[in-house]
């Protein structure tokens, strides 16, 4: 799918666990990868296909930036795609907050443009969104999307860009078998009618639905992610039940 001269990859690349902490390898999700082995990362995804890499302003507080910028700088700007995030909530107290989010940003990656800029979650839609209109005139966004906003926030947020010549490029929410929020709110509906990409998020709920899980078999007790899904197993069983 594309947007506008913008191919949009099938798959994007998230980064969210590489700014757990302020050293690599010291991470909370079970990984203890260093740089070279996120290098290594970094090289067979180039080799599988895979251009799109996704990360965020929160994620580590600027370390998934920095990390992500200094692995991708070996290779050629134009051979892979930059997404990352405005969140309202980390905004500083400049005369244009997400002006300056974004140069901190440019700065952590090595680049001098983001080739897809979202606002992270929906914390007053109409004071944020114009902000994105003289970033995508200058040219250090691309293009824009947003993310975690329910259907009226992306409506909203549309018509504020539409105003000024530009559009909701791209939807982010988290969406899974256990999590269907953005299709029965109609967003999914929405993103195909206006052909808007929609990227899903914990599409396997942090490993919940990667199949190593089941009734049987349940997260380990006393850990977030077994409060959080424990309790679904026996729902996602019998779906799968259903489909076999």
């Amino acid at each position: 799918m594309s947007i506008n001269n913008f191919k949009i990859p099938a798959v994007a690349l998230g980064t969210w666990a590489w700014g757990d902490s302020g050293e690599i390898g010291d991470g909370y999700f079970g990984s203890s990868l260093t740089h070279a082995e996120l290098e290594e990362v970094a090289d067979k995804a180039r080799a599988a296909g895979f251009t799109l890499w996704d990360t965020a302003v929160v994620y580590g507080m600027g370390h998934s930036e920095t990390v992500l910028g200094q692995v991708l700088k070996r290779f050629a700007r134009r051979d892979y795609q930059l997404s990352t995030k405005f969140t309202p909530q980390a905004a500083g107290s400049g005369e244009n907050p997400m002006a300056d989010m974004l140069e901190q940003s440019l700065t952590r990656l090595g680049t001098d443009y983001i080739d897809l800029y979202w606002i992270h979650n929906p914390a007053d839609v109409a004071r944020w969104t114009p902000h994105l209109i003289p970033l995508l005139k200058s040219g250090k966004v691309k293009h824009v999307g947003v993310s975690n906003h329910n259907l009226s926030e992306i409506e909203l947020a549309d018509r504020i860009l539409g105003e000024a010549g530009y559009r909701v490029e791209a939807i982010q929410n988290h969406y899974s078998l256990l999590y269907r929020r953005s299709e029965d709110a109609g967003i999914l509906d929405y993103s195909r009618n206006r052909g808007v990409p929609f990227f899903a998020y914990m599409v396997l709920e942090q490993g919940a639905l990667n199949g190593k899980y089941g009734p049987e078999n349940p997260l380990p007790e006393g850990t977030n992610r077994a409060k959080a899904y424990n309790g679904m197993l026996p729902q996602l069983k019998a779906m799968t039940d259903k489909l076999a």
